[in-house]
């Protein structure tokens, strides 16, 4: 019975891997859009686009990863039930009951993947991706200052042209800034600048011997003024990056296990769930995956993207629930968790089985 446990195994391999490509490339088409918006809106540097994408996807995997189980089980049984494989085995007394060992063979690691990135993975790569960020904006050479090019600051804070750099990028020659603050525009010019950074998120643009021009924005009036100056120090746009690390998507999790309140218990359940939905939903995949032989399969497959839908708006509902505090900090998401198990379970023992006939 081994070599059939290894044929069924990777037959339910190669299926669910089949089935995450699929849903990874659907995944990297919104993923791309969260990232884009983001760079658009001047939150992000246009060069770290292609690192910032890889690092959503990991956050999105504990998502994603259930669906890919629960239909590659589905496709892998329903090919078996197809090509009337499954009558075959029938035949020789190997039933659903069976099929629960290279069923586990398969379906345990990948629970156990979902669960890793759901603990731990994702939130250090919401921290990561972080982090990223806040060096990105320390340092202008990140966010794409280049020679003889005009860059966009970040949070569309004006813009900035320098003509040369020296010193590794601390130093440069002929600078252009163009800002505009309270309706009216401010254009800075200086032949020399360095950047200074003073704190974790404070950094300024040093320029000296230059000029600044301030004037209305609507050019319906001739309030203009010249300044001259020795040395004149431009703050660059900072980031408000006290709320994001306390941020509780980005605490670890034994670390946010320590912080009491409804938010970090909501936190902690979202984190739990998947794994059990994913277990759920396997043992799911197998009864519902039944039909006779050359019967179409793509009707089942419907009614499991269904079923996965209304488990995670279910999911992500319940954690909104507990962080308003609307459900109690004892029912978390067990209360949807354990009885889809329960259901799964069931579901599973009864395949297979013939009701009684009536008289």
């Amino acid at each position: 019975m081994l070599k059939l446990d290894r044929y069924i195994a990777s037959e339910f391999l190669q299926s669910i891997f089949a089935a995450l490509i699929i849903l990874t490339m659907v995944m990297v088409g919104g993923a791309f859009m969260d990232v884009l918006k983001d760079v658009t809106k001047g939150t992000m540097p246009a060069g770290m686009m292609l690192a910032q994408l890889g690092l959503v996807m990991l956050t999105w995997l504990p998502l994603i990863l259930p669906l890919a189980l629960m239909l590659g089980i589905l496709l892998g049984m329903s090919r078996l039930y197809r090509d009337a494989e499954m009558p075959v085995l029938a035949s020789i007394g190997v039933g659903p009951k069976r099929l629960l060992r290279p069923l586990m063979m398969v379906v345990l690691p990948c629970v156990a993947v979902v669960a890793l990135c759901a603990l731990w993975l994702g939130p250090w790569a919401e921290r990561y991706s972080r982090g990223m960020i806040q060096e990105a904006n320390r340092n202008l050479l990140i966010t794409g200052l280049e020679p003889g090019k005009f860059v966009a600051m970040p949070g569309n804070d004006g813009v900035v042209y320098v003509a040369g750099m020296s010193n590794g990028g601390s130093e440069f020659d002929h600078v252009f800034i163009y800002r505009e603050k309270n309706d009216r525009i401010h254009v800075t010019t200086a032949p020399k600048g360095t950047l200074k950074v003073e704190g974790p998120n404070s950094r300024f643009l040093s320029l000296k011997d230059g000029f600044e021009v301030e004037g209305p924005l609507d050019n319906t009036q001739l309030n203009y003024r010249l300044l001259q100056y020795e040395t004149n120090d431009v703050r660059m746009p900072d980031r408000d990056d006290g709320k994001a690390d306390a941020d509780l998507r980005r605490k670890p999790t034994m670390e946010l296990l320590k912080i009491p309140g409804k938010e970090s218990n909501a936190q902690v359940h979202w984190r739990l769930a998947p794994a059990f939905l994913a277990l759920a939903l396997a043992l799911l995949a197998v009864p519902l995956a039944r039909s006779p032989p050359r019967q179409q399969r793509y009707g089942r497959i419907v009614v499991g993207f269904l079923g996965y839908f209304i488990a995670t708006d279910l999911m992500i509902l319940g954690t909104q629930w507990l962080s308003r505090g609307k459900l109690p900090m004892a029912a978390g998401l067990w209360w949807l968790t354990l009885p889809l198990l329960g259901l799964a379970i069931w579901m599973y023992m009864r395949d297979g089985k013939l009701g009684k006939v009536r008289a």
